[in-house]
């Protein structure tokens, strides 16, 4: 099961919406055959495992991290081409999430008489679905926030300058993780000031994505300058934006490769439930919220939020007008602050990378 959760984790970011999945068939001890899924509407693990291990498959056993699919899609049921390949056990290590077809794999192999075993390091292979789970529930993206401070919790000086807070080690990582997001998302704020790329520069993944992630910008006001980095061809663009902007706008954003989509908006900008809904029923099955502080806010303040990344430096920056990661309404006690749970920290270079989740059933700031 080891090796196929290597292989689902590797093909993380190259598989929306489809979930990523490994596969590792064994037969007397030896592994005969590998896979993981393909990008959407082609093989998924189970059937690349099975192709790869050619007549050796009979009698072997399939581990698999994902519950086998058991109904027509895009591709056939794998639970049919496990079965008629004569496969004689399976390890499942959690089940489909999806509430309609959830346990319906394993039925139909034990019906076929293939004894089948779930929960072998299930927790790992939650871990890789958790942003498939989510949207295959609720429709909308699985949200994560990343972002770098210092010490004292400031992402950048009093006078704006914030390269770099983060060491070289952190930044490489930060590309890692980028490589297994659908989509990464920032404020109009970030993109002035600090006119980034958003693309992914380097990946350790042995396997190429079929395309960049989608960089998206939220502007409400039509505020993004023509000459952005994210405006260049280098990954899909959406300006995400109000009826403020203007239509001349519009078409110069257009002319230039990028998506404008123009959503409803409020005193706090654009709705970002909305924007949220649009991604996901467009198959964005993960965003990354990378800045600024007051997108940062907002995201919180709504409860769309449900991991957080942040790269804590070892330095002190000080000053009473310097910035502070997240704005936004915030919560006005302690006792009612959003809470982490499953919280871990490693060290990277010379900063302390953080995880963890936000607890479910929180009130957020806004209804």
């Amino acid at each position: 099961m080891g090796q196929a959760l290597e292989l689902a984790r590797d093909a993380l970011g190259r598989t929306s919406p489809n979930p990523a999945v490994g596969a590792v068939l064994v037969r007397e001890g030896e592994v005969v055959g590998r896979g993981r899924t393909q990008q959407a509407g082609s093989w998924h693990a189970e059937v690349m495992a099975l192709r790869d291990a050619g007549e050796k498959v009979r009698g072997a056993t399939l581990y698999v991290t994902l519950e086998p699919c058991s109904h027509y899609g895009r591709t056939p049921p794998c639970t049919r081409a496990i079965i008629a390949a004569g496969v004689a056990e399976v390890h499942v290590a959690v089940l489909d999430p999806n509430p309609r077809v959830n346990g319906a794999g394993r039925r139909e192999l034990e019906e076929a008489g293939i004894r089948t075993v779930v929960g072998e390091r299930a927790d790992e292979a939650q871990q890789v679905i958790e942003a498939f789970a989510r949207h295959i529930t609720t429709g909308l993206p699985y949200v994560t926030v990343k972002y770098a401070m210092s010490l004292d919790g400031k992402i950048a000086t009093s006078t704006g300058d914030s390269k770099w807070i983060s060491g070289e080690e952190s930044r490489r990582l930060v590309h890692n993780l980028r490589d297994e997001i659908d989509a990464i998302i920032v404020g109009v704020g970030t993109a002035l000031a600090d006119d980034p790329e958003l693309t992914v520069r380097h990946s350790d993944k042995k396997s190429p994505r079929p395309s960049p992630p989608l960089r998206v910008v939220v502007d409400s006001r039509g505020r993004i300058a023509l000459g952005a980095k994210l405006l260049s061809g280098a990954a899909p663009t959406l300006i995400a934006t109000t009826a403020a902007m203007s239509a001349e706008l519009r078409r110069q954003i257009e002319a230039r490769g990028a998506e404008v989509l123009v959503l409803p908006g409020g005193s706090d900008g654009v709705d970002l439930r909305a924007l949220m809904r649009t991604l996901g029923a467009r198959g964005v099955v993960s965003a990354l919220v990378e800045g600024g502080s007051t997108l940062l806010g907002s995201f919180f303040d709504h409860g769309l939020v449900d991991k957080v990344w942040t790269f804590v430096a070892p330095l002190v920056i000080g000053g009473r007008d310097a910035l502070s990661p997240i704005a936004g309404a915030g919560s006005l006690s302690v006792a009612h602050a959003l809470r982490l749970e499953r919280t871990a920290a490693r060290v990277v270079g010379g900063d302390t990378f953080i995880t963890g989740y936000i607890v479910r059933g929180q009130p957020c700031s806004q209804e």
